[in-house]
């Protein structure tokens, strides 16, 4: 992953119920007030992720600072996967955010990832709008907005559906290996965490990646999210042949791209 030992945040007083230690790095633009990167990683993925390592070396040659962390239930940070939920992972991004990052940030958001972007940046809007000024874009890869229901619940089968509300949680089968463990807390909790297709004003340049080949975030999905977000800020490109994932070195190298574009226009 690093040639260097992760840091540890704490979120809530340990041993208490709900309490966990959250893995991360951050390595500081060389530049004093320089774009730093903010990575948001998607559903049982980690830092150490393709697309997370890559963009280390990105920031690296190109001088921009870099935060990553693992989410409770993932990578190297305590905790079940089983008992995390929207609400929790939002609470830990917007800690090692507000915590372990410096500067404006450019905030990169690939799948789950991309919703818990847009909860960030909309609920500090609200509530931290000082530290919101920080984040001077988005980029969001294939955004699974709103997940938990639009994506897991409504498209479950009734008998999907009922195990879940029997035994409290349906193994999803999954294309990338064993089963995603879906849980009857990660959709109820989820439900207090969802755009609805409001609309919502970003404030800032949001960019989209979709790839037209992917079943887990269909392009449909991610091209409401241009009728919601106001102000014309958002823009969407979409790569025909691109999957879920978005990893090739095409597609890395059109993130990279669009991360100098944005690094650029926003410290113009």
């Amino acid at each position: 992953m690093s040639d260097r030992e992760p840091q540890f945040l704490d979120i809530g007083k340990p041993g208490a119920r709900g309490a966990r230690r959250i893995a991360y790095l951050n390595d500081p633009s060389p530049s004093p007030g320089g774009i730093g990167l903010f990575w948001l990683a998607g559903y049982k993925s980690d830092m150490a992720s393709t697309k997370a390592t890559e963009l280390a070396a990105f920031a690296r040659d190109r001088g921009y600072g870099y935060t990553r962390f693992d989410y409770s239930g993932h990578g190297l940070s305590s905790g079940k996967f089983e008992d995390g939920s929207i609400g929790a992972w939002l609470e830990e991004a917007e800690t090692v955010f507000r915590s372990a990052s410096q500067g404006p940030q450019i905030v990169i958001g690939s799948s789950m990832g991309g919703h818990i972007a847009l909860l960030m940046l909309r609920r500090m809007m609200r509530e931290a709008p000082e530290e919101a000024k920080r984040i001077a874009a988005v980029v969001l890869i294939a955004p699974a907005w709103d997940m938990t229901e639009e994506l897991m619940w409504k498209q479950f089968p009734e008998a999907a559906r009922r195990e879940l509300l029997e035994n409290g949680v349906y193994l999803e089968p999954s294309e990338y290996g064993e089963p995603y463990a879906i849980t009857k807390l990660l959709i109820e909790e989820g439900r207090n965490h969802l755009f609805k297709a409001e609309p919502f004003d970003p404030a800032r340049p949001v960019v989209i990646l979709q790839g037209g080949e992917d079943k887990a975030v269909p392009i449909a999905h991610a091209r409401k999210l241009l009728e919601f977000l106001t102000g014309d800020w958002a823009k969407m490109i979409e790569i025909p042949d691109g999957e879920h994932r978005l990893s090739r070195p095409e597609d890395l190298a059109l993130l990279f791209a669009t991360i100098d574009e944005l690094a650029e226009s926003t410290s113009a």
